[in-house]
């Protein structure tokens, strides 16, 4: 019940992530709390759908905490990941569950996710889950009827929901209640549905295109091992490193995944000998959730779903160097300039494209460095790096970058001589110097602040502030570029994107020239990234 459960959850913020990602507060274009809420949980739902009917709670919750841990994109996806990772801790090594279980799962849950943000901000999911918690306790010691009880922590955190307005003034302003809180319920009572004798919800075919239905590596354009194999390995005391697990891995296939947190090993590899991927990974525990594929034979299918979502590949590396790092960014232009300031590894991501903690992971594994820097450069990015380094197999550092401007200015104040302390804050108290201005187009029509916003017109962000609102894409980013300069202004970098010719990026450095030319320094870059015309830098 609780597997169906989780199911019909995954599938109904599939089926609703369109309509929570449009109760983003900012109508730019963001594939932002309900795709991100989905991915997550989709990432559980493949891992669910292979567990037989006599598994325990304890399995399926640890199962699905495990996945949506690796899956997590975006603070939504995080946070929720966090949740129900409460549900793994409440239900470790039992068999079935009942209401005060839950109770203590919701409260794990949330003291959880409460940890993990730096700053907690009322009004959000946060709020949400924290009153239907602090609900689920009050009912927990008389309640017997799982459908019951759950049904009113829905309804307590229905009441949180709407009171979400009154919490953050944002959202107030905007007209809309917290995307991140409505998700959550529309995941709860899909599960109520199960837990109160239903079905449960199936994922609707024309809304869910966009969830990845296959393991990483499984649609190889060329096939080189006939059998994709799968396993989680139960650790023991006495496990060996998982680092010599996933160098054996590599030496009899390819496509290799071995992470691991406190208590399993998750094992991927394409191998022609799945017999000895077997044997090799009993050494390191008791193994279950075996899956074994021939791939050959699903070629055509996998091929087909390939279409639906590319994954990145990373050849995990030896720590050689003493420092290395890891970069998310999206164009051309902007991936060859971090590559140029020294960046070991991009992943591809940012605004619509939040990539998953085991994205990151897999790059951090695949940089041969001791000590790897994370430049997320995105705010909705900085929570899933930040659960990457608790699975890393070596020293790992998230600097807060929030935009690619401040990743840029972070990686021109590395000393590669220096102490890794030293260059810590000194890379963070560079970032502070940096204002990010970003040229986009509404994606709806929108009231903010009294401003009537009209889908398509141009939008121009100062640090992250809705500052101008034009018909013209030049004419809004020149407007941005004198908002944000003042006095002390050195210099000034305008990267524009895949959708501004060189002809109007030209007419625009023309403008900036003229007006501050003779005060600061002025440099245009072919950026090449979506989503954005222009990403303007000043310091």
């Amino acid at each position: 019940m609780l597997k169906d459960a989780f199911l019909s959850g995954a599938a109904a913020i599939a089926n609703n992530k369109r309509a929570v990602d449009e109760l983003n507060v900012y109508p730019v274009p963001d594939g932002d709390t309900g795709t991100n809420m989905s991915m997550t949980m989709s990432n559980a739902q493949r891992e669910l759908q292979f567990m037989d009917d006599n598994c325990t709670v304890a399995q399926v919750s640890s199962e699905t905490a495990a996945a949506l841990l690796r899956g997590a994109r975006g603070n939504s996806g995080v946070i929720l990941s966090l949740l129900f990772r409460g549900f793994s801790k409440a239900l470790k090594g039992k068999t079935s569950a009942d209401c005060k279980d839950l109770a203590n799962a919701l409260d794990l849950g949330v003291k959880g996710a409460y940890k993990a943000v730096m700053n907690p901000t009322e009004g959000t999911i946060l709020t949400v889950a924290r009153l239907a918690s602090e609900k689920a306790a009050a009912l927990a010691e008389t309640a017997d009827d799982v459908s019951v009880f759950w049904g009113e922590i829905c309804d307590e955190a229905d009441k949180a929901l709407a009171q979400t307005p009154e919490l953050l003034p944002v959202l107030k302003k905007a007209g809309v209640v917290d995307a991140g809180g409505k998700g959550l319920i529309v995941i709860w009572r899909a599960m109520l549905e199960v837990f109160s004798g239903g079905k449960g919800v199936s994922a609707s075919q024309s809304d869910n295109k966009g969830s990845v239905q296959t393991a990483v590596g499984d649609f190889d354009e060329e096939i080189n091992f006939t059998y994709c194999t799968e396993f989680i390995v139960n650790k023991t005391p006495e496990s060996p490193d998982v680092i010599k697990l996933r160098a054996y891995l590599e030496t009899i296939g390819d496509c290799v995944v071995a992470v691991d947190d406190d208590d399993i090993i998750k094992v991927h590899v394409h191998t022609d000998h799945p017999g000895n991927a077997i044997e090799e990974g009993l050494k390191f525990g008791p193994l279950t959730n075996l899956k074994i594929d021939n791939m050959r034979h699903q070629h055509e299918n996998k091929a087909k779903e390939a279409a639906v979502m590319k994954v990145q590949k990373f050849t995990p590396a030896a720590p050689e160097n003493k420092y290395g790092f890891v970069a998310v960014a999206s164009g051309a232009g902007v991936e060859e300039m971090f590559r140029n300031l020294g960046v070991d590894n991009i992943v591809t991501g940012g605004q619509t494209m939040n990539p998953s903690t085991d994205d990151i992971l897999q790059a951090i594994l695949a940089t041969p460095a001791e000590t790897v820097f994370v430049l997320p450069n995105n705010k909705n990015i900085i929570m899933a790096a930040e659960q990457a380094v608790k699975l890393a197999d070596r020293r790992v550092c998230v600097l807060q970058t929030k935009t690619i401007p401040q990743g840029m200015t972070a990686m021109l104040n590395f000393d590669p001589e220096g102490e890794f302390e030293d260059n810590r804050l000194n890379m963070s108290k560079s970032i502070e110097n940096v204002s990010t201005g970003l040229v986009t187009f509404a994606a709806r029509d929108s009231d903010l602040d009294g401003k009537e916003i009209r889908k398509g017109e141009i939008l121009g962000l100062e640090n992250g502030k809705l500052n101008i609102i034009e018909k013209d894409v030049t004419k809004a980013a020149y407007k941005l570029i004198k908002k944000m300069t003042d006095s002390s202004t050195g210099f000034i970098t305008i990267i524009y994107g895949a959708d501004v010719t060189d002809e109007n990026a030209e007419a625009l450095n023309d403008l900036v020239q003229n007006k501050f030319g003779d005060k600061c320094e002025i440099m245009l870059i072919n950026g090449g990234q979506p989503v954005y015309y222009y990403i303007i830098s000043v310091e």
